[in-house]
């Protein structure tokens, strides 16, 4: 969870009440108070909640908590008369855009260090270190529009932010902090995105850095907001909590035309939920009235339809309402967690370990035994990183997610193995041995059972060692297993074999294949193995 720095003179004008009181209230707004200074307070925010991630939104948010300024609060978009175009070459390399143009700007060093902490805050929580979403803000005075967002030649030349020179953007790359930190978002692409104004001058290479002539200072005026990603949900996310944040400062708002979409709007949504269902759920006993004025303490617009329902208006900077559970729980930080009564179940039970946990335990005791580290990786994946990467064809038995919010999770694990090898990947620059293992519910025709896997990457990784390994494993597990040749195109032929128990293949061991090497980018040979845990339920 991302730690925010909280400027205590800042916080306290925007609020318009003392540190203390700030203090003593944030975390029962669902955070925590990681450090107090004299100047500053360093707070942790959930991730769900990147409207937090400044001064400006925790401002806003704590008026009305205490009853300051409650209720929805209401922005103002007019036209700029801006446009911004986009390059059909980025379809497949970053398509989606979204800009505004903030005018009236009047920034101390205070604004300008919470704006610089809110974009690389969001950068984390929205945009998955930049892959997802990457953010610019320019100063709107030193161009011109339309501006134009173009798939470029690697050779194109700009002066990066923070340097005096001209450089190409592939050194960039190599040689900027800010690309090197990055450049395995882009440096696979043919041609590079970038945005340039009216006269061709460069403002951005986005994800990467952007450049130096538009850079923000305290005496900017206006400022140019371009929000760059693959996903255009978290596009938009990211633009509508930049504005809100920076109309908190001060600032008025203006809609760019982005390919004939308007945006930002900033326009709230719409809900209906049930007071009964509030009460059942959170477990207190409030009428729709009492409901209204805690959901506009919370900052919703909320209005009393009748004695069990209310309409709840969400304002555009709340990206994680996504269900009526979701207004349930503000209502229970607005009401109070310490004033809901503590109550025993009224059934009682004898708890004991579910079978599937105890397979699970013995599994990290006989691994961590073997010196190997426990990775925890997601339930869901793609088929991507299951099957493309690892060589193997795609299984028909996997349950897909109908509606993804990302290309990265579209279908729930088949194997557990595909998911070390992308931890193998993401840790190449460590240092070697890695030797890491996984268990944990795999989901096949809607089934779900257990499955455990486990790898070895260093110079020396190789069939012998993860026999050795796999005989360790099932002697200690009590399977009696037997070996029979493989043929899974995810290791290498004739350094591999199947793991048979009672005459049923429960799982596969042996080197993995160099073409599955390259897929994820590793440079050592990885010995790997995989086990179907259901035959010890």
């Amino acid at each position: 969870m991302p730690v925010v720095k909280l400027n205590n003179a800042y916080l306290e004008r925007l609020t318009k009440t003392d540190i203390k009181t700030i203090r003593d209230n944030l975390p029962m707004m669902g955070s925590e108070v990681e450090r107090e200074e004299e100047d500053q307070t360093d707070v942790q925010f959930f991730p769900n909640r990147p409207d937090l991630y400044s001064a400006e939104g925790t401002a806003r948010a704590m008026r009305g908590y205490l009853g300051i300024e409650t209720g929805l609060p209401i922005y103002t978009v007019k036209p700029s008369g801006i446009s911004f175009s986009i390059d059909p070459k980025l379809a497949n390399i970053r398509p989606y855009l979204g800009s505004a143009i903030i005018r009236n700007v009047h920034m101390d060093n205070a604004m300008i260090e919470s704006l610089m902490g809110l974009q690389e805050s969001l950068h984390w929580a929205v945009g998955r270190g930049r892959k997802k979403v990457a953010i610019g803000v320019h100063d709107l005075d030193k161009i011109e529009g339309p501006f134009s967002y173009v798939a470029a030649d690697r050779s194109t030349t700009f002066v990066p932010l923070d340097y005096d020179i001209s450089m190409t953007m592939d050194q960039i790359l190599a040689e900027h902090p800010k690309g090197k930190a990055y450049a395995k978002i882009v440096e696979d692409l043919p041609l590079f995105p970038l945005i340039h104004d009216a006269k061709g001058r460069v403002c951005s290479f986005p994800p990467i850095i952007n450049g130096e002539l538009t850079r923000v200072t305290e005496n900017t005026r206006n400022i140019l907001l371009d929000v760059t990603g693959i996903e255009p949900r978290a596009v938009m996310v990211a633009v509508n909590i930049i504005c809100t944040a920076m109309v908190e400062m001060g600032a008025t708002i203006e809609s760019v035309d982005v390919e004939g979409t308007v945006t930002p709007t900033l326009a709230p949504t719409e809900r209906i939920v049930s007071v009964s269902a509030c009460n059942a759920l959170v477990g207190i006993s409030i009428t729709a009235e009492e409901m209204k004025s805690l959901l506009e303490r919370m900052r919703f617009g909320a209005a009393v339809l009748d004695a069990d329902h209310v309409r709840v208006t969400i304002p555009c900077y709340r990206a994680d309402i996504m269900h009526d559970h979701d207004i349930y729980e503000d209502v229970a930080i607005a009401y109070g967690y310490d004033r809901i009564p503590a109550s025993l179940p009224p059934t009682f039970t004898v708890g004991k370990p579910h079978p599937v946990q105890e397979i699970y335990s013995l599994v990290r005791n006989i691994m961590v035994g073997m010196s190997y580290i426990e990775n925890t990786p997601f339930t869901l994946t793609s088929e991507k990183v299951s099957y493309t990467m690892m060589g193997r064809p795609e299984n028909p038995a996997a349950l897909h997610v109908l509606h993804p919010i990302s290309e990265d999770q579209t279908i729930i694990r088949t194997d557990i193995l595909p998911m070390l090898m992308e931890a193998l990947s993401i840790n190449r620059s460590r240092e070697l041995p890695q030797r890491i293992f996984a268990c944990g519910d795999v989901v096949e025709n809607l089934v779900t059972y257990p499955k455990m896997a486990a790898a070895s990457i260093h110079t020396a990784a190789d069939f012998s060692e993860i026999y050795a390994v796999v005989d360790a494993f099932c002697r200690m597990a009590a399977l009696p297993y037997e070996v029979r040749e493989s043929e899974d195109p995810a290791f290498l032929d004739g350094r591999r074999g199947d793991v048979y128990v009672s005459g049923k293949k429960i799982g596969v061991f042996g080197e993995i294949c160099p073409d599955v090497l390259v897929a994820f980018g590793l440079e050592h040979p990885v010995a790997a193995f995989e086990l179907d845990l259901s035959g010890l339920l």
